[in-house]
């Protein structure tokens, strides 16, 4: 071996490492870019079967049925915003005459009647929590700040959604588009396996986002039902809140239940605490309770076994270590990058005895 293959290799090396290093960096800063593409992807996934009813029941042209889907999804999306604005107009209004030290006092008084029960009922308080005054140590200010910020991001919310809709347009007119990008980097022997992929893929992730969907809709109508039910304020849009962080795996319902019960029992906060606001919170609370089985014993079993064809179990530890490794994000899409290696582990390595056992209901 010549000092001059020693030095081209060398430089080759270096080239590719560049190269690497070049294209991580290009990602980063266009990192919003692929954001957008990526819920466009799961937008187009979520509108795929319905553009596939339209055509094949209805006869509808593919951009017909494309513009069709899209006019539904944008109303449903417009229809959660309109639930909303009053929402935030009500608080907007309320934070602008926001009285801090009224605010504060009513959440003393509260602590002070749970104080109160809990000590009738022989419960004994650290008389160091009760001395310490921590409610006056709170920052009650962050609260119209924190408004203040969304509001401000508004105008890039805007930008985005307006993007995400243009990308998901073409993404479900022509649902090759992306396929055909990826493949150009794929080479020509291996073209159809990879197609082949890609199509699989896209059949099980859809029926995975269309049951989530469907998972949404049931924990929103039990919640809603249950704190309609309980006169809490706001009920619809409390209920909303709480079951899209169920989309947040294991951690998302726990986020869930201490939201409902803070905003359940912070609703009426001038109301007796051990003869309505801990009634109320009780109840409300059992019935997420009840909505948690059904999502965990029912929904969740078949949206796992009828969508990604993947066991529960096998999707537990899925997500836990992509927790592990990722944090939040890796959670939520655990299941959709699992499923994606599953299909292509099928494909490409279809004799290996550990693939067999994983992909044998694929």
């Amino acid at each position: 071996m010549t000092s001059n293959t020693i030095a081209n290799g060398i430089l080759k090396a270096l080239a590719v490492i560049l190269g690497v290093f070049l294209l991580l960096y290009f990602l980063y800063k266009i990192q919003v870019v692929i954001v957008y593409i990526a819920i466009a992807a799961v937008i187009s996934l979520i509108g795929r079967p319905i553009v596939g009813v339209l055509k094949r029941r209805l006869k509808f042209r593919n951009t017909i049925a494309v513009i069709f889907t899209m006019t539904i999804m944008i109303g449903l999306f417009v229809g959660l915003i309109m639930m909303f604005i009053p929402l935030v107009a009500e608080q907007g209004h309320n934070l602008s005459l926001l009285n801090i030290e009224e605010l504060q006092g009513n959440i003393e008084n509260l602590y002070e009647q749970i104080s109160g029960y809990l000590s009738t009922k022989n419960i004994d308080l650290d008389q160091s929590i009760k001395e310490s005054k921590i409610f006056a140590n709170i920052d009650y200010a962050l609260i119209p700040n924190f408004f203040n910020a969304l509001i401000s991001g508004l105008g890039n919310f805007s930008i985005g959604l307006l993007s995400v809709l243009f990308i998901s347009f073409f993404l479900l007119k022509d649902s090759k588009l992306l396929e055909d990008g990826m493949l150009v980097l794929v080479p020509n022997n291996k073209e159809q396996r990879w197609s082949r992929s890609f199509e699989k893929i896209k059949d099980l992730l859809s029926r995975y986002f269309v049951g989530l969907v469907f998972q949404i809709i049931i924990l929103f109508v039990i919640y809603t039902i249950a704190l309609l039910i309980f006169g809490i304020s706001n009920a619809i849009v409390i209920a909303f809140l709480c079951a899209l962080l169920n989309l947040i795996p294991y951690i998302g319902p726990l986020f869930s239940g201490i939201l409902m019960m803070v905003l359940c029992m912070t609703s009426n906060l001038e109301a007796d605490f051990s003869e309505v606001i801990l009634p109320n919170t009780i109840g409300v609370m059992i019935f997420f309770l009840i909505a948690q089985l059904i999502d965990n014993f029912l929904s969740q079993p078949l949206i796992f076994s009828n969508s990604v064809k993947s066991h529960p179990l096998e999707i537990f530890l899925v997500i836990i270590i992509w927790g592990i490794l990722f944090g939040i994000i890796g959670m939520v899409v655990a299941v959709p990058s699992y499923t994606a290696i599953k299909v292509i582990l099928k494909e490409f390595l279809s004799d290996n005895k550990i693939v067999k056992s994983l992909t044998k209901n694929l």
